[in-house]
């Protein structure tokens, strides 16, 4: 169920590309999750990470995971 969640949250992202040469990425809906790196690929597993961890301290602090991505 968590990986199916993850694997939706990560599809849903965007990602562009910043004047300085960087990638940002983000999880539209999913206030904080967002990601930088020098690389797509970094910046994708950056954002994995980010989620990751978004997911872990809302669940600790009582908090629903939003149900638009189950």
């Amino acid at each position: 169920m968590l990986s199916r969640y993850l694997s939706a949250a990560m599809a849903g992202a965007r990602y562009e590309v910043l004047s300085d040469g960087e990638f940002y990425g983000e999880i539209p809906g999913l206030s904080g999750v967002w990601a930088n790196s020098a690389t797509l690929e970094g910046c994708r597993a950056e954002l994995a990470e980010v989620l990751e961890g978004w997911i872990i301290l809302g669940r600790a602090l009582g908090h629903k995971l939003p149900a638009h991505l189950a």
